[in-house]
């Protein structure tokens, strides 16, 4: 009757929970699926019987028998890490048949995820979630997602203060400056800074909102915890993943309407768990300009048990 954690070695997220299930005596195996195939060795078989895999992950520590499975924390699994000596079409057709075979066999578990891979992918299609956020109730900055320079520029001058937010639209984006992948913080944009290259690709250009203050707020199994992230810096202003040392936090309750717009929202994608980013501004008013499925929660000091707590009880109560 194992919670089984997939996520990599370096994770203080997921080691809070596994300390919380640690202490409660309940059985957890810690694997990160991209030690296969190189650390990790699985075989499963489907055939008369029952109607699922049955097999063994054999670890780096220990094995797991697939049928001992009863909850799926998805943490931060790694990439797949290959044979050094496959050339880039081997290690291609490598990756593509290590994601089809150990990534699906797991993503087969009939049991509790949170959340499972296909929800978290459904949900981190940003166009999808926002319009899905204001059809539950919340309230979202005006958006323009365009890849027309000429319409950014007149999307930014039609704006209260004409400035925008730009941000990217995939989860984890980045850029390159002299040869270095560097995060993609949000900016903020006047239209005279557009240029053509826009038209490149697809971007989001969102309404400035002069916050009060930002909100953090996790749901956990229909739970809200929130806090408020107040800025210290210009840098954390705009966004405050640059600067986290210049970031203070207080717990804060949440109103009845957002409460249940996040948890209708969350229904909608079937997800157990879910970070949210609000600005709220001078009038009080909460607006949501992210949805993060896979978010962290542990950079809250104050919310750092609680939440753990509540993962660690949703987990247990299916691997009972």
């Amino acid at each position: 009757m194992t919670v089984l954690v997939l996520t990599r070695d370096s994770d203080a997220t997921g080691d809070l929970v596994i300390a919380q299930l640690n202490d409660r005596g309940v059985p957890v195996h810690r694997l990160d699926p991209g030690d296969f195939p190189e650390a990790v060795r699985l075989s499963a078989r489907l055939g008369d019987g029952p109607a699922h895999w049955e097999g063994v992950l054999h670890g780096r520590y220990r094995d797991l028998s697939l049928a001992d499975v009863r909850s799926v924390y998805y943490r931060r699994p790694s990439p797949f890490r290959l044979h050094p000596g496959l050339n880039k079409q081997e290690a291609k057709w490598a990756e593509g048949e290590a994601r089809a075979g150990m990534a699906g066999l797991l993503a087969s578990l009939e049991c509790t995820w949170v959340n499972h891979p296909h929800r978290n992918a459904a949900a981190e299609v940003k166009p999808r979630t926002l319009a899905a956020a204001v059809r539950c109730g919340l309230r979202v900055p005006h958006t323009l997602i365009t890849n027309d320079p000429e319409q950014a520029r007149a999307f930014v001058e039609s704006l209260p203060g004409r400035v925008a937010a730009y941000k990217a639209l995939g989860p984890g984006g980045t850029t390159e400056r002299q040869g270095i992948d560097c995060a993609l913080w949000t900016n903020r944009v006047r239209a005279g800074q557009i240029t053509g290259g826009v038209a490149r690709t697809a971007h989001q250009f969102q309404e400035w909102i002069d916050k009060a203050y930002e909100v953090r707020l996790t749901v956990v199994a229909g739970q809200v915890f929130a806090a408020e992230i107040h800025a210290g810096s210009e840098a954390s202003l705009i966004d405050f993943r640059t600067d986290y040392d210049s970031l203070t936090y207080k717990v804060c309750p949440v109103p009845d309407k957002i409460a249940q717009g996040v948890r209708d929202l969350a229904d909608t994608f079937k997800l157990h768990y879910a970070a949210l980013d609000f600005l709220v501004d001078g009038d009080g008013e909460w607006l949501l300009v992210d949805v993060n499925p896979n978010g962290q929660f542990g950079f809250v000091p104050d919310l750092q048990e609680p939440v753990a707590r509540a993962l660690a009880d949703l987990l247990e109560e299916r691997s009972r």
